[in-house]
């Protein structure tokens, strides 16, 4: 064989092993995607209990979040956690989401504390020239995720209870209705304000004896929206990585198709030029016997 068709063939080679490793990052994706859609729809049912146990004690008579309406500190701080990616092959999914963050964030007055989620949301947040308070990794299953909101609850509860944080929101990317698609999306989870709990107050009670709470009142209700916050920072980490790996199986389906495209391109040509190659090397041996 001539030079030029040993070198299509180590090329169509390479081509099938990338062909093999995309198809086995389509296969695992698709099966983030599944197991994070899961979570999130497992997480309702416990955030259907969290909401009654909040209901039962908003209709306790003369009960006030009081230890949410501590005295603030005069500087306006707010509290950001974005979930970002650790991995690349996602598009712009961590640019996107990082231009709504400071678009967001804009009119917002006072100080910032920004807690991020992923390696490659932390360079985009800083190359925005946003000063973070911390960074954590992002979760590599399901499983993974509850040590992750443990980390994000204790590095910011403590400050929005004690007064230091006047308010705190989450950032993430969510599921669109376009294939690997997604969007950006936002959340204020404090303060919680009249009207959040003008809901609870007014929500009526699924059965016709009055809830009731065991213990102190205030401090079930003190744990309660604490498993509030857990549940919705569980959510929007669990919403992003299924959103991540969404976006990361349709960039290997287009790399796939590519890949293919041009092994259809690079067989034909191999099989012309061997074809040639021959066709070359029988007219030489007639050429040969007939001189």
């Amino acid at each position: 064989m001539s030079e030029g068709v040993e070198t299509l063939h180590h090329r169509i080679d390479g081509a099938v092993d990338l062909q093999t490793v995309v198809r086995t990052m389509k296969a695992l994706s698709a099966s983030n995607i599944g197991q994070y859609e899961k979570a999130v729809h497992a997480l309702a049912a416990y955030d259907q209990t969290v909401e009654l146990g909040l209901i039962a004690c908003m209709h306790q008579p003369d009960l006030q979040l009081q230890w949410l309406q501590r005295q603030q500190k005069q500087q306006h701080v707010t509290g950001v956690i974005v979930f970002g990616s650790d991995q690349g092959l996602v598009g712009q999914f961590n640019d996107l989401l990082a231009e709504f963050v400071q678009k967001t964030l804009k009119d917002e007055l006072g100080k910032l504390h920004i807690w991020a989620v992923g390696e490659r949301m932390t360079d985009q947040l800083e190359d925005a020239g946003l000063s973070l308070s911390g960074t954590f990794n992002v979760p590599n299953s399901v499983h993974a995720i509850t040590a992750l909101v443990e980390q994000l609850l204790l590095a910011s509860e403590s400050a929005c209870f004690e007064g230091d944080i006047n308010q705190l929101y989450v950032f993430h990317n969510g599921a669109s209705d376009k294939l690997g698609g997604y969007t950006a999306l936002s959340r204020r989870l404090l303060p919680l304000d009249e009207k959040w709990q003008l809901k609870l107050r007014t929500t009526s009670w699924q059965t016709n004896n009055l809830p009731e709470t065991l213990g102190d009142p205030q401090q079930t209700l003190q744990a309660l929206i604490r498993e509030y916050l857990f549940v919705s920072l569980f959510r929007a980490c669990a919403e992003s990585l299924a959103s991540e790996n969404a976006s990361r199986l349709a960039t290997m389906q287009r790399a796939d198709k590519n890949i293919g495209e041009m092994l259809d391109e690079l067989t034909q040509t191999y099989h012309q030029l061997r074809q040639e190659n021959i066709d070359t090397e029988l007219f030489d041996l007639i050429a040969g016997f007939t001189s």
